[in-house]
C-alpha cells in the first residue's frame, strides 16, 4: 500500500514537473510569437511599422480598434502643452486623497499601488507633484491618475487636442475609471445577458454622458465606488469594446510627430520627454538609444502598444500594433514576448527583413 502511494505520488510529481516545463516553454519570451500571431490572425491584428520614413509593415492600419491605456498618450500631450504654456504647474503639490477618490480596488492590476510605492520618496505630507502624477499615468498606467488629470486638464481640451493633431480616425476620450460603473449606474436591476444587451444598445452619446455623471458621483460620494455591479466577463467585454478607439496609422503619425523633435515646441517636447522617455533612465539603454518612448494598454481582450525610438546612429522607428479578440492564454503568451519583438525590430536587421517579408500583402 505504501509503495502504491509512493508510486502515485511520484507520478503526480512527474506530471507537475512536465506541466511546469511545458508552461515555461509555452510562455517563453520569443519575438516570433508576436510576429506569427499577427501573420496568422489578421482579423485580430493591426500593425504599422515605419523605419527611417520607410513603411516596413502595414496590416489593417486604418481599422479602428480599442486603445485601452495607449490612449493616455493623448492625455500626456495635453499635459505637456499646458505645462509649456504655463496653464498647469508641474510642480504643484496635490493631496493623494484627490487621487484616491478615483482609485478602484482590484481594477488596474495593482498599477496605482505600485506607483505609490515607487513614488514614496517624492511624497511629502501626503502630497505629490502634478509631474509625478503624469509619470505614474504613463510608467505605471495608473487609471486614478489618468482620471484626475483628465479632469484637471479638461476633457474638452484633450479632445480638441485630437483635432489640432489632425487625428481624424479617433473616437472621443472620456473618463476611464468612471466607465467601469456604467452598467451599475444605468441598469442597476439588470445582470448578465440582459445587462449586456442593454449596454450594447446604448448610444455613444448616452454612454459618455453617463461617465460624466458617474465622475461627479465619485467626487462627491466616497462609497459609490465600493460596488461596481455585475462584472461578469461578457460585461467586461462590452466595457472593453467601448473604450476610446483609433488606428495604428493614426498613432504612428502621432509617434512620428514626437520622434521628429520638430513638431512640438521646445518646451512641450521637454515635458513630453520627461514623461514618456522613462526607458532612458536605464544607463544601458542610454548607451545605444538617443530617444525612446512608449505606451501600452491591455484589457482581458485587447493588447495595444505605441512605441518610438531614435538610436545613436540616427535611425528612427515608429511602431504601433493593436490586437483584439484575445483569450486568456493568447494574452499571457503575447504579453510575455512583446519586449523581445520590439527589441528585435530596433536592433536586428534580419528580423526586420523577415517581418517585412512575412507581413507583406
Amino acid at each position: 500500500m505504501i509503495k502504491k502511494i509512493l508510486l502515485i505520488g511520484g507520478l503526480l510529481l512527474l506530471a507537475v514537473i512536465i506541466m511546469g516545463a511545458v508552461g515555461v516553454y509555452y510562455f517563453k519570451s520569443d519575438k516570433m510569437v508576436v510576429l506569427n500571431f499577427i501573420k496568422d490572425n489578421p482579423d485580430k491584428a493591426s500593425i504599422k511599422l515605419v523605419r527611417n520614413d520607410s513603411v516596413l509593415a502595414n496590416i489593417n492600419s486604418n481599422r479602428i480598434q480599442p486603445l485601452a491605456s495607449t490612449v493616455k498618450l493623448i492625455v500626456t500631450i495635453e499635459y505637456a502643452e499646458q505645462a509649456a504654456a504655463g496653464i498647469i504647474n508641474p510642480d504643484e503639490l496635490i493631496d493623494l486623497n484627490e487621487l484616491d477618490v478615483f482609485y478602484v480596488e482590484n481594477s488596474d492590476g495593482g498599477a496605482h499601488l505600485a506607483w505609490l510605492k515607487y513614488s514614496a520618496s517624492e511624497i511629502v505630507d501626503n502630497k505629490v507633484s502634478v509631474r509625478d502624477i503624469a509619470k505614474g499615468m504613463i510608467l505605471f498606467s495608473s487609471n486614478a491618475n489618468t482620471e484626475w488629470l483628465s479632469k484637471r486638464l479638461g476633457l474638452e481640451n484633450i479632445n480638441k487636442r485630437l483635432v489640432s493633431l489632425e487625428m481624424i480616425n479617433h473616437s472621443e476620450i472620456y473618463y476611464l475609471v468612471s466607465s467601469l460603473f456604467v452598467g451599475k449606474e444605468l441598469f442597476p436591476d439588470l445582470k448578465n445577458k440582459e445587462l449586456e444587451e442593454a449596454m450594447r444598445n446604448l448610444s455613444t452619446v448616452d454612454y459618455i454622458k453617463s461617465t460624466e455623471r458617474i465622475h461627479e458621483k465619485l467626487l462627491n460620494d466616497p462609497s459609490y465606488k465600493n460596488d461596481r455591479g455585475d462584472r461578469a466577463l461578457n460585461i467586461q467585454k462590452v466595457w472593453s469594446d467601448n473604450l476610446p478607439a483609433s488606428t495604428t496609422s493614426e498613432y504612428v503619425e502621432l509617434l512620428k510627430k514626437i520622434n521628429s523633435r520638430t513638431y512640438f515646441s521646445e518646451d512641450t517636447q521637454k515635458y513630453l520627454d520627461e514623461i514618456l522617455e522613462f526607458l532612458l533612465e536605464n544607463p544601458r539603454n542610454r548607451q545605444w538609444l538617443e530617444h525612446a518612448g512608449m505606451k501600452g494598454g491591455s484589457t482581458a481582450f485587447v493588447l495595444t502598444k505605441a512605441f518610438y525610438a531614435t538610436d545613436k546612429k540616427g535611425n528612427k522607428t515608429e511602431l504601433a500594433y493593436f490586437l483584439k479578440g484575445l483569450d486568456y492564454l493568447e494574452t499571457q503568451k503575447i504579453q510575455g514576448s512583446m519586449n523581445a519583438f520590439e527589441l528585435a525590430i530596433l536592433t536586428d536587421s534580419e528580423f526586420r527583413d523577415l517581418l517585412q517579408t512575412t507581413l507583406k500583402k
